[in-house]
């Protein structure tokens, strides 16, 4: 059997790299929460502040498939996740979740708890930096979420409630029970866990949950700021720094060494490397495009 043409390979790749095409974040248009990009950051608004914001099956799988595009958006460089009126989120609706999963079967309750799985995945696979804005109430899925950011500013009248042990469900939900130990360790974790009680913004800053606590009338300024001073960074070592944090949970020494030899000498190709040289030299501050 004769190897494919070399012409043929080039006109597959080209097709490949055409299927994949740049995602603008901005011109994305989701229905069940705000989305707005301002520069190089996007706010996701959860605005549904008559029900302190619960998150439904549509605005479940439209938060999947929004991270999921963010890997292919280049004008993204940076995400703020926060709720509308006062509240992040309570939660999986009681009306529109709970009550419809009494009533489905196993294979349907699977499909459920995989899509609401697959949303923090994403979230944990696009490259951009996820900062959590938190203000009120926060639970449930919502807790959830706020867990997958990479960074969580809080107030001091937030409360963060992993509230599954409360309506008769397991802790290990959303993968509540690998990452929450990490954020605030083990036995703080599996007191939240076993009893579904709120921590409080005090212990949340405390505990290591929050980045730290600011005024509510000031979060969503402070979440920008942040934003925008990572997305002036360079956004292309970072998206590796957030692949390496989480690949290596699971490596040995030996395996994170080099792993994070092979990241840093891809780094070490990239202009942004010697953009920041040829600052130095010139002494001045550099300036970072993300290549």
């Amino acid at each position: 059997m004769s190897a494919r043409p070399v012409t043929d390979i080039g006109r597959i790749f080209g097709q490949m790299l055409a299927d994949t095409a740049p995602t603008r974040g901005a011109d994305l248009k989701p229905k069940h929460f705000g989305w707005t990009v301002e520069g190089k950051v996007a706010t996701l608004t959860l605005n549904r502040p008559e029900r302190k914001n619960p998150i439904t099956f549509q605005s479940y799988a439209e938060m999947r498939d929004l991270f999921r595009a963010l890997v292919y958006a280049e004008d993204v460089k940076a995400v703020i996740v926060t709720g509308a009126g006062g509240n992040f989120c309570s939660g999986g609706d009681v009306h529109e979740i709970i009550g419809p999963l009494l009533k489905m079967d196993m294979t349907s309750l699977l499909n459920f708890t995989r899509m609401t799985g697959d949303l923090i995945k994403a979230i944990r696979a696009c490259p951009q930096v996820v900062i959590a804005a938190i203000d009120g109430i926060c639970a449930g899925a919502g807790s959830c979420v706020a867990m997958a950011a990479d960074m969580r500013l809080g107030t001091p009248r937030s409360s963060v409630a992993f509230l599954f042990n409360r309506v008769g469900l397991a802790g290990c939900d959303m993968g509540a029970c690998a990452m929450l130990p990490r954020i605030i360790g083990q036995g703080r974790a599996s007191e939240l866990l076993f009893t579904g009680r709120a921590m409080k913004a005090d212990e949340a800053d405390r505990w290591g949950f929050y980045n730290r606590l600011v005024e509510p009338e000031q979060l969503v300024a402070e979440a920008k700021t942040l934003a925008e001073r990572v997305s002036a960074g360079p956004t292309f070592a970072n998206g590796i720094t957030k692949t390496m944090l989480d690949k290596e949970w699971n490596m040995g020494i030996d395996q994170f060494i080099e792993a994070e030899a092979q990241a840093q000498a891809i780094c070490m190709q990239t202009e942004d490397f010697r953009r920041a040289f040829d600052a130095f030299v010139k002494k001045e501050k550099p300036v970072f495009e993300g290549n």
